[in-house]
Order: structure tokens, then C-alpha cells, then sequence
């Protein structure tokens, strides 16, 4: 093997690919990042047996050839190195990487590239396509609320359902949900439905660029793994198996009070006031009254502490009512949209607690349980 590429797109590449490096493992090759040259490209592939990461980067191919090298060192010396072309050859014998840049130069020891574990290829005909930007404001706004534990697999998950030319992706933990839809680019021929992990998703958000161009999507036969593709990386990732939860059963049939308020007008008042609930289990009030000067009071009290009261202009329309979230759940919801204004529906003060966008109320909502306010 013997190639050249910019210094700058190796590092790129590094970054992208060395998300699927495992840290904790028993297998070393599993620490290494796996360099092969293809179709006139180096390409990087990083793999912890549940998620792999290929990553092409525009180099000049003299030689081909494959070895894998550690992919911390590797990538911090890249890292380190000024803009600028770099030379990599490989010693067959010593399975050593000489690595050059201007008066800079390493050798760097590797394993064979056939101990590597080996990532499907992508297969001929995508499952389905849809926009890069679409895709990565529905794991944005989706994939946050999956639970982090093991006790539920499947609610560590994304459900992702494709059905005819419409994509849904919905995620929940015990304490609220969030659901997102969008267009598909091409329909599917049958209904497809897969959890993916949320933390591979998460993943495919880095490779993904806020552009129309398409992601292929393709769903094994066996719906055991799911590849995302681009021109420039793909991500194969495990399925978790399982039933996802009726979650449609916690979205609230109708609501009393409705609120539209500036999405940053909100999500600033919720911070301040979290300040103070943070010694105080977190809660903060949401006092809503149409007939108010102020019909939106955002406001949190910790005995100890003091307290904090937010007043925020808003259209409010129903009944009155006092409702308690906790405070982190309501920013992260807030904080993972982009849209200026949202909705706020409400049902008492024992009801959950529904966010809507303001114009998209059909195709994203997500629900928040509600604390008890302490009398």
C-alpha cells in the first residue's frame, strides 16, 4: 500500500470513522482502525461489533493494499500534523505504516487487515432514500429521549417505522415520548418497521450534512442490520430486537389550554428557572391564565435556595391552569428544535404535558409527564 492525501481529509476522515473504535475491549484489533484502498480511495472502517463506520477519504493510490493500525495514536498524531500532503506506505514484513509529512515522520506497527471483523458491504438496491438535512433533524429531535439503561432494550431504541413514502421515527423512557414524521424520497414498496439503537442514530447524525442530498437506507432481509450511505461515509448498525411499546396510548386524546410562545423565550425562562429546582427535585411550574397581563408565568422554588419567576409573552387560549415538569426534560425537548414558535397543550395539572411545532402539529409532538407540586 502506498498512498497520498491531504492532511486535512484524513483527519476528517479520522474523526467520522473513529466514532465506531471500540474503547473497552478484549480484542485488540477491535482498538485499531482498519486502512484499505478502494476504487481509488483510502478508505477507513472502525467497527465495536454493534455499530461499524466506513469512511472514504480523496487520497492518490499508488499501491493498493490493507492493514489496520491503532487508532488512537494514529489519529492524534494525524491530528497534530500542519495542513498539508501526507505519505503513508506499508512494510508488508514488518506490518508497519510509514507515515511522512513534510519534516515529519512515524512508523507505526499494525495488525493483519484479515483479522479485522468484516462489515457488510452496501447491497445494490437501498431499502429507501431520504434527504441528508430531513434525517438528521428527525434523530435530532427524536433520538435524545431513548433511555440509557439496559432494563428495556427496546427503549433504548429508535422505532422507525418506513411505510409506503413516509418515514416515522418515534423514541420514549418512562417519563415522555417524542415523535417525528417526514418524506421519503423513495416510497417503499411494504411496511418496514426496525428499532435501531438510539446511540447508532446518534452516530449517523455526525456523518450526515444539512444538504438535500440523499442518505440510502438499507434493511437486511432479516431486519437484523441497517445500513445508512453516503458518497463520503456509511454506518452499519445491529437491530434491537423486540416489541416497541404502544406509545400512541400516552399521547393525549385532547387539551384544555393551549399555549403558543417563541420557542427561545420558553427554553430561556425554563433554564433560568432551573437553576433554582436543581435543589429542588428539579421542578418547575408552568402557571398558564388567559386572562392574565402575563399569561404564561415560568417560575421555580427551592427552600433553601430562593426562588425564580419568569413572565413570558404568549397566546394562550382555554382554562387556566398550574402545571409542574421537570426542568431538564422540558429543555432538552425545547433546546432539540429549530422552529421560532411552538405550541403547549395541557390538561390539568395531572395530565401530560404536549409540545407541538406551530404548522407542523401533524407531523412532530412529544409528550412530558407532569411532577406533583408539592401543597
Amino acid at each position: 500500500m502506498k498512498v497520498a492525501c491531504l492532511q486535512e481529509n484524513l483527519a476528517r476522515g479520522l474523526q467520522l470513522a473513529g466514532r465506531g473504535v471500540s474503547t473497552r475491549t478484549t480484542l485488540p484489533i477491535l482498538s485499531n482502525v482498519l486502512l484499505r484502498t478502494e476504487g481509488g480511495r483510502l478508505k477507513l472502517t472502525a467497527t465495536n461489533l454493534e455499530v461499524g463506520i466506513n469512511c472514504w477519504v480523496p487520497a492518490k493510490v499508488e499501491d493498493e493494499g490493507s492493514i489496520t493500525v491503532p487508532a488512537k495514536l494514529f489519529t492524534d498524531f494525524v491530528n497534530s500534523l500542519p495542513p498539508g500532503q501526507i505519505e503513508m506506505s506499508l512494510n508488508v514484513r514488518t506490518k508497519s505504516v510509514h507515515i511522512k509529512s513534510g519534516p515529519f515522520e512515524a512508523n507505526l506497527k499494525g495488525l493483519d487487515a484479515e483479522e479485522f471483523p468484516i462489515i457488510p458491504g452496501v447491497p445494490e438496491k437501498p431499502t429507501t432514500k431520504i434527504a441528508q438535512s430531513v434525517l438528521r433533524r428527525m434523530i435530532r429531535e427524536v433520538a435524545f429521549v431513548a433511555a440509557t439503561d439496559d432494563s428495556r432494550p427496546v427503549l433504548t431504541g429508535v422505532l422507525t417505522t418506513f411505510e409506503g413514502g413516509e418515514v416515522l421515527m418515534a423514541a420514549a423512557d418512562p417519563y415522555r415520548l417524542s415523535v417525528r414524521r417526514a418524506q421519503l424520497l423513495v416510497p417503499v414498496a411494504e411496511k418496514v418497521e426496525i428499532i435501531v439503537p438510539a446511540k447508532s442514530l446518534l452516530e449517523v447524525e455526525r456523518i450526515l450534512e444539512d444538504v438535500d442530498d440523499a442518505v440510502e437506507i438499507f434493511v437486511t432481509p432479516n431486519s437484523s442490520q441497517v445500513i445508512f450511505h453516503t458518497e463520503a461515509a456509511d454506518l452499519v448498525s445491529r437491530v434491537i430486537e423486540g416489541q416497541f411499546p404502544n406509545y400512541k396510548q400516552v399521547i393525549p386524546a385532547s387539551s384544555q389550554t393551549t399555549v403558543i410562545v417563541q420557542r427561545d423565550e420558553l427554553l430561556k425562562a425554563t433554564r433560568l428557572a432551573s437553576y433554582f429546582a436543581r435543589d429542588a427535585a428539579n421542578i418547575v411550574r408552568f402557571q398558564v391564565d388567559p386572562t392574565s397581563e402575563t399569561p404564561l408565568v415560568v417560575s421555580a422554588t427551592a427552600a433553601e435556595v430562593g426562588d425564580n419567576t419568569g413572565r413570558i409573552e404568549a397566546t394562550v387560549q382555554g382554562q387556566p391552569t398550574t402545571i409542574a415538569f421537570n426542568s431538564r426534560f422540558v429543555q432538552d425537548a425545547l433546546a432539540s428544535l429549530s422552529a421560532p414558535e411552538i405550541k403547549l397543550e395541557l390538561s390539568g395539572p395531572l395530565a401530560p404535558g404536549v409540545v407541538r411545532v406551530l404548522g407542523e402539529e401533524e407531523t412532530y409532538l412529544h409528550v412530558v409527564m407532569p411532577l406533583r407540586i408539592p401543597s
